[in-house]
């Protein structure tokens, strides 16, 4: 899209209406696989937004889950991620013989959604499989693959619906691409 949003440098990528689209289909393909004991593990803070749509859209269709959040982080206030992942918050529900569905706001070098998959399989959840608003497949640094994935795009910093910089722009209503000041 060319529009340029009211922020500053913001051209906006995927509108509104595009993400809700997109999360109705997601939803579809979850339902379609998803057991009858889920767990959502949303890692916060920048997959808010779309867990919560997420969530909705699955009650909406039909699968009730349950729902826990767990805080990651491997970036500091810039724009790169610094490499090691570390827990911020960790979980409240036991994972152990339940099958979960990690939602995550963006797959870059995939070392933060290895480290969440990777503790869920140590936890002895009998099944994983992870669901991300978007992908930057050129980005990634270890080997790694969504299951279920909203968008691809660039390799270029974005922001909105959840997704930030410097904790600002969050709640932007589509997801945009921060130009430089």
């Amino acid at each position: 899209m060319s529009n340029v949003s009211n922020q500053t440098n913001i051209k906006i990528l995927i509108s509104a209406e595009q993400i809700a689209k997109r999360i109705e289909t997601l939803a579809d393909e979850i339902v379609a696989d998803a057991p009858s004991d889920l767990l959502i593990v949303v890692i916060l803070k920048g997959s808010f937004v779309f867990a919560a749509d997420l969530v909705r859209e699955l009650e909406r269709k039909g699968a009730s889950a349950q729902v826990d959040f767990v805080s990651l982080s491997s970036y500091d206030v810039g724009k790169v991620s610094r490499g090691p992942v570390k827990v911020i918050h960790d979980l409240s529900e036991d994972v152990t013989g339940r099958a979960v569905l990690i939602v995550d706001d963006i797959l870059e070098s995939g070392r933060t959604l290895e480290f969440a998959r990777e503790t869920m399989f140590q936890r002895q959840a009998e099944s994983v499989k992870t669901c991300l608003l978007l992908d930057k497949p050129t980005q990634r640094k270890v080997d790694i693959q969504a299951d279920y994935v909203g968008f691809t795009i660039d390799p270029q910093f974005v922001v909105g619906y959840g997704l930030d910089f410097a904790k600002r722009y969050r709640g932007l209503p589509y997801i945009g691409a921060l130009g430089s000041d």
